[in-house]
Order: structure tokens, then C-alpha cells, then sequence
């Protein structure tokens, strides 16, 4: 049986991708979300999705390492790595374009990295996805932001540790409570198939070394061992409900900006959250003046479904006057974004318990 959670209707298929122009981006790929639970797992899912929409290229653009809070986060991980895996040999599986691989390898670390999508030139990524047919072992796998994009992760899980014969893992992923807590209905994306909470990756394992939260919260992890892994709880699961006023904060955001129209607006962050929620102010009926990114990839190209343009925060500051109003996508990053426009505008933290 499933209990379903929440509906959102034309999604972007992938909310990291950036267009050339805004014709092909107001174009783009779109499908619904139709979030539910499983009762006998427990497990948080789009039951609507569909694998076969997602193809990522050159265009997809998810590097987060141009920020110093996020090369933080990066070092905090390492220290969870070390603490377990130190002088042992590691996967790296869904390495993206090999930045942690690079940091860990840079730490002495002997790791291999398995990427479809990987674009550098280190012999020591693989890529592939990662299948039984590669013949890779190792004595532990990095697993960071892969298993959301898994349509059955505990399959997934069953068969890296029948391919790597057990070993340990570490596991990174968005946190669900922490969407929850936060209202941060901006967080859920087509995208992500899986929604995690620590209990339901506690209860895929018999042994677990340790488990936590990172970067503020927003993700969780854990050290486990993969010979341990369960294919279904051993007890059962709670049910799990909405909190009232999920969405509640998109409201606000429109009042905020059609007040004082002449005030000037933007989003600062156009990953996946800016993405989602510069999408739903439009179709609110509300523009904002811009999106800005530190990525110069994403900088001058159009985001999926809205058409919005990305701006620099050169640019940004040099359109926005003073006063105008910053929804900044991720608390994470206010006291840096501040810092960078030096402290001129009226700052939103759209996930912080406040802003609803």
C-alpha cells in the first residue's frame, strides 16, 4: 500500500540543465511529482517518475564547490571519511566531475571514480555506471547524492554490495525532515526520485558506525556496513503527514514582492531550489527582476520552464537598487552573500523557520 504526501503538476525533468536561449528553455521537459509512502518500507518516493525522461549532458550544470561554505562542507566529510576509511581503498560511485574524488585523492586516499557523465581526463574514473560486469572491489564505496536519483535504491544498495562483496559505505543525501522542518517545498524536484529521512537509512542496515546530519542539516549520512544491508524492516514503519502550511511561504513571496513593485527583487541561487521556486512566483502571477548565480556556467543562460535569465552577482548589483528585496535559496550561504553585496538589500532566507 502507498500513502500519498503531495502533487505538483509540470515540473522541470531536470532542474540543473541551462539553455542557450529562453525559447528552448520555456520548451523544456516537464512532468508531474506525486509524492508518496510506502507502508511496509517506509520509503518516501515519486511514484510518478520515470527514468527514461532524464538523459544528462554537458548542459547539466551541479557544481556547488565555487562556494567556500560548500568546500567546508566538502572538509566535513572528509573528516567522517577519515575517521572510517583512512589507508583503505575506495569507490567513488556517481563522482559527477570528480571535485571530491580530487580532494580525497589530493589526501592520499587510493580511490577509483565511476561516472556516465564524468568530463576530465583521470584515469582513475570509470566512465560507466556502476555494474557487477565492471569487476571493481574495494573496502569501502563513497555513495554522495546518488541514491535520490535511484528509482530502487535498496536494490541498488543489494547489488554494489553483491558486486563489491560487502565492505562498508558511506552514504550522503538530502534530508526529508529537514524539508519538512523548513517547509521547503522548493526542495522537491522531479529530479529526485527518493526522499530520505535518518530513520529510513538506519533501517536498511543491521550495523551502522555512525549517522548524522550535515551542512546545516539539510543532509544526512551514514557509515554502515553493506553486508548488513536489509531488504525490508524488521519492524513496522510510522506513518508520515504533511505539516500544515507546507507551501504556505510561496504566498508571502508574492505579497513581499508585488508591495513594492518598484523595489526590485531577485533570487539569489539558480540550482535546483531557485529554479523551482522562481518558477512557481511566475506562474503566482509575480516576476522577480532577477536570478543570480556564482556559477559562471549558468551565467547568461536561461533556467528550464520559467525562461528566466541567470545574471552574475556583478551584475545583479549593478541593475538592483538599494533596498530591493534578496530571497536567498539557502540559508547556508546568507552571511557569504551578504558579505559579497555588502549588506545593500532586505535579505529573505526562504528556508529559515521565520520567513513563513
Amino acid at each position: 500500500m502507498r500513502h500519498e504526501l503531495y502533487r505538483v503538476a509540470d515540473l522541470p525533468v531536470l532542474q540543473n540543465r541551462t539553455f542557450a536561449d529562453p525559447q528552448s528553455a520555456r520548451a523544456s521537459a516537464s512532468a508531474d511529482l506525486v509524492l508518496v509512502q510506502d507502508e511496509q518500507s517506509g520509503l518516501i518516493f515519486n511514484q510518478a517518475f520515470d527514468a527514461d525522461m532524464l538523459s544528462y549532458d554537458a548542459d547539466y550544470q551541479n557544481e556547488q564547490a565555487h562556494s567556500g561554505q560548500f568546500q567546508k562542507h566538502l572538509s566535513d566529510v572528509e573528516g567522517i571519511i577519515a575517521r572510517h576509511f583512512k589507508g583503505q581503498e575506495l569507490i567513488e560511485v556517481g563522482c559527477g566531475k570528480g571535485y571530491f574524488l580530487e580532494l580525497l585523492k589530493g589526501q592520499g586516499y587510493a580511490i577509483t571514480g565511476i561516472d556516465p557523465a564524468y568530463e576530465g581526463d583521470n584515469a582513475d574514473v570509470i566512465k560507466a555506471p556502476f555494474t557487477r560486469g565492471l569487476g571493481l572491489a574495494a573496502d569501502a564505496i563513497v555513495l554522495r547524492h546518488v541514491l535520490e536519483h535511484i528509482q530502487d535504491p535498496v536494490s541498488f544498495l543489494a547489488e554494489m554490495a553483491e558486486a563489491n562483496q560487502g565492505g562498508q559505505i558511506y552514504i550522503e543525501v538530502p534530508c526529508f525532515d529537514w524539508i519538512l522542518e523548513h517547509r521547503a517545498w522548493f526542495d522537491l524536484f522531479y529530479e529526485h526520485v527518493n526522499y530520505f529521512r535518518l530513520d529510513d537509512l538506519r533501517r536498511m542496515f543491521g550495523t551502522v558506525h555512525e549517522a548524522g546530519h550535515l551542512f546545516g542539516g539539510q543532509y544526512l549520512y551514514i557509515v554502515a556496513d553493506l553486508s548488513t544491508l536489509r531488504l525490508t524492516p524488521e519492524q513496522p514503519v510510522p506513518r508520515l503527514d504533511l505539516p500544515e502550511g507546507f507551501t504556505a511561504s510561496l504566498d508571502r513571496a508574492v505579497q513581499i514582492i508585488q508591495a513594492a513593485p518598484e523595489q526590485g527583487s531577485a533570487i539569489w541561487g539558480a540550482s535546483s531550489k531557485g529554479v523551482i521556486y522562481s518558477l512557481f512566483l511566475q506562474r503566482a502571477g509575480v516576476a522577480v527582476d532577477r536570478v543570480v548565480d556564482i556559477n559562471p556556467a549558468k551565467q547568461g543562460r536561461y533556467l528550464p520552464l520559467s525562461g528566466v535569465q541567470v545574471s552574475s552577482p556583478q551584475e545583479a548589483m549593478d541593475a538592483l537598487p538599494e533596498g530591493a528585496h534578496l530571497f536567498v535559496m539557502n540559508s547556508n550561504y546568507l552571511e557569504e552573500i551578504k558579505r559579497m553585496t555588502g549588506g545593500r538589500y532586505v535579505y529573505h532566507a526562504v528556508d529559515s523557520a521565520s520567513f513563513h
